[in-house]
């Protein structure tokens, strides 16, 4: 059944549109915050980390070992999802993403505080992965939080671009991050490994105000109103999510790894071009994030919109297929030294492509649930498959091997993964025309709209 619809008709749990930009406001500034704390440790990890919190006489083993407590963030991750995705559907949208937003800030600007090996020891990188633990166990829920949030107040035919600010924020945060870490890394060793490096995560504080503040300001979804009032939120989501939609979280799970090409671009990359090996200045290769992510300022809102009109699984699987060429490319590119040449692959990669996957997965996966476990279906199915991605650059790493063409079983491994999360989004339906109260459901009908 079809049903024909004017672009300013809405439906029962879309009619305010101020609600849905206050929500996606909302959700753009905890992203911001989530993703400067993320590229803020993972250029740290990079960087500096392996001198700080993990010496050793091989350079090599230092560096995997620090880019290894960027994987560790991501174990705590699904731990993060199943938790706060349950709370998240128990007691609602809005309570949950308050704490997400101050436990991670209070973990980042741990960090900062922290004591380096050479003053406390072993003391040092433990206490660097427990707040990294925290950190992860906040991201878990956040994304599938703010997505889920934005979603239920978005208008009809708008939920890909409302929910996108969600990434919008996340470009954001990488963008502001990397300008403020840039000059950090051009200073002096002296400086960079004594207080230099503090400055970032002390920086986030100003971030967790503001977003803090127009958190709180917000309503909770009438979606969630309805399920109270109705008695139908479930006593236990995860049960019913595995006995319902196993299948969606699967499919989310392979779709997920898409975010590989983040962490193999702006962790390892970044490692692998400042090292020994390559010899690229660490601030120029910085460059590459904050040129790919202005172009992604623009790409995002561009692609979301686009995916209201056509659907996500094209726009997707497009955009996983390229990437997975592209990043042959990109290392090549690296090989050559060539600055000019590295910025435009870079930006051609995150800035574009990359986003045809990234401005669509925050209305995607929330579209492939149910509201009563909307969120614990996106949290726990997403955190699972970011899993990967955030070990891939200690896997990259391992996987370098020798010579010019070291990089070729990086590139490969990261292809491959574009590849299955393509193949993931290709075995699953469409749900850009299905109305917000069928989303999830077995026999949902599509909704046609017309108008701008």
């Amino acid at each position: 059944m079809t049903e024909t619809l004017s672009a300013r008709t809405v439906g029962p749990h879309g009619d305010d549109h101020s609600a849905g930009r206050r929500a996606a406001a909302a959700a753009f500034l905890g992203s911001m915050l989530e993703y400067y704390d993320f590229v803020i440790y993972g250029a740290a990890a990079a960087l500096v980390f392996p001198t700080l919190f993990f010496p050793t006489s091989n350079s090599a083993v230092g560096v995997v070992a620090a880019l290894a407590t960027f994987g560790v963030g991501y174990i705590a991750r699904p731990l993060g999802g199943i938790v706060l995705g349950h709370f998240g559907d128990r007691i609602g949208r809005k309570k949950v993403l308050l704490f997400t937003l101050v436990l991670m800030g209070v973990c980042s600007m741990g960090i900062g505080f922290l004591p380096t090996h050479e003053q406390v020891g072993m003391a040092a990188p433990i206490l660097l992965v427990v707040l990294r633990l925290g950190q992860g166990f906040s991201a878990g829920g956040e994304a599938a939080g703010a997505s889920t949030l934005t979603l239920e107040h978005s208008p009809v035919g708008k939920r890909g671009l409302f929910t996108s600010f969600t990434m919008s924020g996340c470009q954001a945060g990488t963008l502001l991050a990397t300008l403020v870490f840039i000059p950090i890394a051009a200073m002096p060793d002296e400086f960079l490994m004594t207080w230099g490096w503090r400055i970032p995560f002390w920086s986030s504080f100003l971030v967790i105000i503001l977003a803090y503040v127009v958190r709180s300001r917000l309503d909770e979804t009438p979606v969630f109103k309805a399920e109270i009032n109705q008695h139908e939120v479930p006593a236990l989501p995860l049960i019913q999510l595995l006995r319902t939609q196993w299948a969606d979280v699967v499919r989310v799970v392979f779709a997920s790894i898409f975010a590989i090409f983040q962490t193999v671009i702006t962790v390892f990359g970044v490692a692998y071009a400042a090292s020994d090996a390559v010899g690229i200045d660490r601030a120029d290769i910085l460059w590459v994030t904050v040129i790919a992510n202005v172009v992604a300022v623009i790409t995002i809102p561009l692609t979301a919109m686009l995916s209201d009109r056509i659907g996500r699984r094209p726009i997707w699987i497009t955009s996983a297929i390229a990437c997975s060429a592209l990043v042959f490319a990109y290392f090549w590119a690296i090989s050559t030294t060539s600055l000019p040449l590295i910025y435009f692959v870079g930006a051609l990669l995150l800035g574009f492509f990359y986003c045809g996957v990234n401005a669509l997965w925050p209305a995607y996966f929330s579209e492939l649930f149910a509201a009563p476990v909307r969120y614990s279906g996106f949290a726990i199915g997403s955190q699972f498959g970011f899993l990967l991605a955030g070990f891939a650059p200690s896997i990259g790493y391992l996987l370098l091997a020798d010579g010019v063409n070291g990089w070729i079983p990086v590139a490969i491994f990261a292809a491959v993964c574009g590849l299955v999360s393509a193949l993931a989004v290709f075995t699953a339906r469409e749900t850009y025309n299905v109305p917000l109260e069928q989303l999830g459901k077995p026999q949902a009908t599509e909704q046609v709209w017309s108008g701008s």
